[in-house]
């Protein structure tokens, strides 16, 4: 009777330090996910009101063109003079010019408002992955809708890097499913701590994710997604393989993540655990010699 009542105590007490432990890990991962959320939160504020104060100095510098379009339209309706009104005609513009300039840039100023509106919105319960916590595929969605506006308006480049977890089913089956998603949050974790407060990390699904890169040509996507591999190489016992792709004003979100998917494709068969990028034209692979875009992105990297 000793041995087995011994035994049902320690198991027990096994199940109870177990569930213990998942309490504790989940805190310190609510706490990370806090935080990391503060931290790019604090950066769409930091951004919101760079965009408000834009609009305050350019309103303010475009006041005058303002006023002398106004006081000459008022001093011509005044001697309704046919030679003033063809002066005006002459000159309008000189004087509309800065006026049509402000309003441009108020419409930038606008599309930029509703994309930081867009990412905020990525906090939300309906824009987050439940096992990860980073953004789901709804996020990416609105995400890819607002990029390719600010391209199509304002010429603002962006890339996005797709990555997937080498030989994830060989893990699931030979150590479950429970291991698999503790894998799949750990990369999740490492790939939106590795980006910065303006990228979007999303689960793109089963064992995908896609990392979007505002403001980011291809040669800098691909040593940022080069940097990321690295990261989960270094602290996971499980590695990346990763295919990158450049926005242009042919693409559409499906055809942008088609080309990255076949970079991904590329990097897979040639031994996964690499990153290739794909111009349009060519597939390739990242290579050591890449030194001006990684000159360009190492004091980008080192911030975040």
């Amino acid at each position: 009777m000793y041995l087995p009542t011994v035994f049902a105590l320690a198991v027990v007490a096994t199940i109870g330090y177990m569930v213990g432990r998942r309490q504790q890990v989940t805190g310190e991962v609510h706490a990370d996910r806090a935080r990391r959320e503060l931290k790019r939160a604090k950066a769409v504020a930091s951004q919101l009101e760079e965009i408000a104060e834009r609009i305050r100095s350019n309103v303010a510098s475009h006041q005058p063109s303002i006023a002398k379009f106004k006081d000459r339209v008022n001093a011509i309706s005044s001697n309704d003079q046919e030679d003033a009104w063809r002066d005006l005609f002459l000159e309008s513009e000189n004087i509309l010019k800065p006026i049509l300039e402000l309003a441009g840039q108020i419409s930038h100023a606008y599309d930029e408002l509703r994309q930081q509106s867009s990412h905020l919105m990525t906090f939300t319960e309906t824009r987050t992955d439940a096992l990860t916590g980073i953004s789901n595929r709804k996020a990416l969605d609105e995400t890819l809708a607002a990029s390719f506006a600010q391209l199509a308006r304002h010429d603002q480049p962006f890339s996005l890097g797709i990555f997937d977890i080498d030989h994830f089913k060989k893990i699931n089956d030979l150590q479950g499913h429970v291991y698999g998603d503790q894998v799949l949050q750990s990369v999740a974790r490492l790939l939106d701590e590795q980006s910065r407060e303006t990228d979007l990390v999303a689960r793109y699904g089963g064992e995908e994710f896609v990392v979007v890169m505002p403001h980011t040509n291809l040669d800098t996507a691909t040593v940022f997604a080069e940097k990321m591999r690295e990261a989960i190489d270094t602290a996971s016992i499980v590695s990346l393989s990763g295919g990158v792709a450049s926005a242009t004003t042919q693409d559409t979100p499906q055809t942008l993540l088609a080309r990255a998917d076949a970079a991904l494709y590329a990097a897979k068969a040639a031994g996964r655990n690499r990153v290739h990028c794909n111009t349009g034209l060519a597939i390739k692979p990242y290579e050591a010699e890449m030194h001006e875009a990684h000159a360009a992105a190492t004091q980008e990297v080192s911030d975040r």
